[in-house]
């Protein structure tokens, strides 16, 4: 279940969570193993082997959360970035192991929840000893959204997400009974081609941008700031199989087309920005990373 952006709501049918700057996931214990899932539902368990002690909190649960990295006790986008890619070493996760932020359990001993209202199924996860796993947290409740929303914003957090108490839980769909108010604008991108820097190099100097808007891959601008790390460098030019094919729909400007290199629109990444143009650019973009665990199909743009 997704959140939908707005504005932030009141009144006491609403609670109220930070809005983690993390990786979604679903994690499935059962049979003695745990699984891990993104929201492209693709396996990531091997990324994340210090969540395997899942197995020792029930025999079956199936939990829904966002799992972190914190640098002073603000979860840090840019160092879980690498965690996202790949398989990773137990002895390299423990070494800095990552927070699975927990905010509802839609399965429990074989019962299905969905149809559960929030606030029951919040009960049903604050029974659990969500302590008892150290690399588990049980994501606070407030019912103050207004103060809340503050103290995000003064701390430096992405943001809040409102839920209904009454709201039942729908897999894969953006519902209004979650509201979401960010601090600032991100938006997830499908990468349709790349420019190189100047001087004839190989690397990367900005990527152009699209998302899927029904009729095929609308461009949205270029990114250039934030791609100078090596091993930024590295995962795009892993990812970024060439074609000869533009996969824009329309026209594109012939500055913005100039020295193109046009690339199959499977890799996603998602970038800061400062709002929208009046032609449906982004006004000032900033790379944040890849987004490994989101589907192209499913990308969209943000209010």
């Amino acid at each position: 279940m997704l959140a939908t952006p707005g504005a932030l709501p009141s009144g006491p049918e609403w609670l109220f969570e930070v809005k983690w700057d993390g990786m979604r996931l679903l994690a499935d214990v059962a049979d003695g193993r745990v699984r891990l899932s993104s929201r492209s539902e693709r396996d990531v368990t091997a990324n994340f082997p210090e969540l395997a002690a899942l197995t020792d909190l029930v025999p079956d649960v199936l939990l829904d959360g966002e799992v972190v990295l914190l640098e002073g006790g603000v979860p840090s986008f840019a160092a879980l970035a690498d965690r996202m890619h790949g398989p990773v070493a137990p002895r390299v996760a423990q070494a800095r192991p990552v927070t699975f932020m927990v905010f509802d359990v839609l399965r429990l001993y074989g019962v299905p929840l969905l149809e559960r209202p929030f606030a029951e199924r919040r009960g049903t996860l604050e029974r659990l000893d969500l302590s008892s796993i150290p690399v588990l947290s049980l994501s606070p409740i407030y019912t103050d959204g207004g103060a809340l929303l503050d103290a995000t914003r003064e701390r430096g957090m992405e943001g809040v997400v409102a839920k209904r108490r009454d709201a039942g839980y729908r897999p894969g769909r953006r519902s209004p009974s979650w509201t979401k108010v960010t601090h600032r604008h991100s938006q997830a991108c499908v990468v349709g081609g790349w420019r190189p820097e100047r001087g004839g190099s190989d690397r990367v100097g900005a990527l152009l941008l699209g998302v899927p808007d029904g009729g095929g891959l609308h461009y949205v601008g270029r990114v250039g700031s934030g791609l100078a790390g090596e091993r930024v460098q590295r995962l795009l030019r892993e990812r970024l199989a060439g074609v000869d094919v533009r996969p824009f729909t329309g026209p594109l400007a012939r500055a913005e087309a100039a020295g193109a290199r046009w690339c199959e629109p499977h890799t996603v990444v998602e970038v800061s920005h400062s709002g929208w143009t009046d032609g449906g650019r982004l006004w000032h973009p900033v790379f944040r990373g890849v987004r490994d665990d989101l589907d192209p199909a499913h990308v969209e743009r943000e209010s």
